[in-house]
């Protein structure tokens, strides 16, 4: 039945944009919390260059989706109502004023998985309205409102769970919550190597959500999630035209064409329409660069704040955010700071108090650890041999100047497979990327590993080498001649086997 109202009382009454958290809506999330629904209050489907608001959208993975539209009207309003039917409202069984969110999920559904997605099932929230006093209101409002669609003020949430499954009966052949959601609200939807979406936790879904001040800080383990949600924030944050510049800070040339490459692999799957050039993703020593040219001085190679540059004013963007910053110089990120005073400013794992943080890894829980006291230029070539011969793929070594030069002269003696010199200040196109890698400490961000043969450690910073450790997905193998204490701290953290 379709529920629309020509009297301007009830028009004014109606409520579309947001839905307060009100003691029914707590029951659905208390109901939640106990069944294997998801709630979803006041969000924004995204598509091409609109959006639209639902109050409030709950999903049962077995049955569809449920919308809800909250009502405060009391019996006392609706007993001396006058209550009429909208001429060019159809007569469908399954709605009520629900019409246009349909419309918009329909089409979302459409565009993206060329099906009609899910069933879709409405009800409204009555807050001020219990169920004894609607069986004394008149015929032709029970007509417009069947019972069974209504949820009302003194509804257990027994009741509201018992309503909800009648709804339909269950469907095993619906998509995956991931698909679902993922395809309606692409803020929170995350991709994977292969494109398939992953729906956000709730701890990324409330990041995404939050608000950005000049000394906004996320945190969080590594495989974490954080590169992809600073970029659905950047893409939230321009859709809701809170800024209109962004610059997403990555430390190497090839780091910023990885960035660039899975943003618009999310641009592209989300059917959205932003302006590309308002999300510019550089390296710090560009933005520095930019400075100087406005200062007319002469650029320079290497990252180095002159006194200057904290004296003269410069607006980096409305919203910089800086990826990885606890691999950045300190004053680099004091220059941030003093740029951006009066804007926007994320930092990602800055070390500094107060962040939002991150708690999950998606780290593989079976990721073998070993730690060979050996000679690591032999070690690491009898390693390479085997994993090659195992049919392993994506295998970084990481290693000093001197160490990648010989072992990629050494190797091709051994194996027929030829390693490649990872570059990362060389843009991604002219990169060679094989399944076997040599590279330097410094060349290490962003890029992704299967099994990763870490050599020369001492010396590297616990940062620096936090982060080479936590690339691989499947296997690390730490080769040291000596024992040092970068070597006693990756054990003391990641303590799961060594083999002498």
């Amino acid at each position: 039945m379709n529920l629309s109202f020509l009297t301007s009382f009830f028009q004014k009454k109606q409520k579309e944009l947001t839905v307060p958290d009100t003691i029914l809506i707590k029951r659905l999330k208390d109901l939640s919390l106990q069944s294997n629904l998801l709630v979803f209050k006041d969000v924004d489907i995204y598509h091409h260059s609109s959006s639209y608001r639902v109050g409030l959208m709950v999903l049962d993975p077995l049955r569809g989706l449920y919308l809800f539209e909250t009502k405060e009207w009391t019996y006392d309003e609706l007993k001396n109502a006058d209550i009429k039917k909208a001429q060019n409202q159809s007569n469908s069984n399954n709605t009520l004023a629900f019409d246009n969110t349909q419309n918009i999920i329909r089409q979302k559904f459409n565009e993206l998985t060329h099906s009609d997605g899910v069933p879709i099932f409405n009800y409204l929230l009555m807050e001020n309205l219990n169920a004894d006093e609607y069986e004394h209101l008149n015929d032709s409002f029970k007509e417009l409102l069947p019972e069974e669609k209504i949820i009302f003020s003194d509804s257990l949430e027994s009741d509201i769970f018992k309503k909800l499954q009648d709804a339909s009966f269950e469907n095993t052949d619906l998509p995956s919550v991931d698909t679902i959601m993922g395809t309606l609200l692409i803020q929170y939807s995350i991709l994977d190597d292969e494109n398939k979406e992953h729906l956000c936790t709730l701890e990324q879904q409330e990041f995404i959500d939050s608000e950005i001040t000049c000394k906004s800080n996320l945190k969080g383990p590594a495989k974490s999630g954080k590169s992809t949600l600073i970029l659905l924030k950047s893409i939230k944050e321009l859709l809701k035209r809170n800024v209109t510049h962004i610059i997403i800070l990555k430390s190497t040339t090839l780091a910023c064409d990885i960035l660039k490459k899975k943003l618009l692999d999310i641009i592209e799957h989300a059917i959205i329409e932003i302006d590309l050039n308002a999300i510019e993703i550089i390296t710090p020593l560009e933005l520095i660069n930019k400075h100087r040219l406005k200062l007319h001085k002469k650029m320079i190679e290497h990252i180095e704040i002159e006194d200057k540059l904290m004296k003269k004013g410069f607006k980096g963007a409305d919203l910089v955010i800086c990826d990885d910053a606890h691999l950045l110089p300190t004053e680099f990120i004091a220059y941030l700071k003093y740029i951006q005073k009066k804007e926007k400013l994320l930092l990602v794992n800055a070390d500094i108090k107060g962040a939002h943080v991150l708690s999950q890894s998606f780290m593989l829980s079976d990721r073998t650890i070993n730690y060979y006291k050996t000679t690591p230029h032999a070690k690491a070539i009898r390693l390479i041999e085997k994993l090659l011969k195992g049919d392993a793929k994506n295998i970084v070594v990481v290693s000093n100047f001197t160490s990648s030069e010989k072992l990629k002269e050494d190797l091709s003696s051994f194996i027929t497979q030829i390693p490649e010199k990872l570059d990362s200040s060389i843009v991604i196109i002219n990169q060679n990327f094989t399944n076997l890698m040599l590279c330097n400490y410094s060349d290490i961000n962003s890029i992704q590993a299967n099994h990763v043969i870490l050599m020369d450690l001492c010396f590297v910073s616990e940062n620096l080498l936090e982060y080479a450790f936590n690339l691989a997905n499947k296997s690390v193998d730490v080769l040291y001649e000596e024992d040092c204490q970068e070597i006693t701290n990756l054990r003391n953290k990641y303590d799961q086997s060594s083999k002498e």
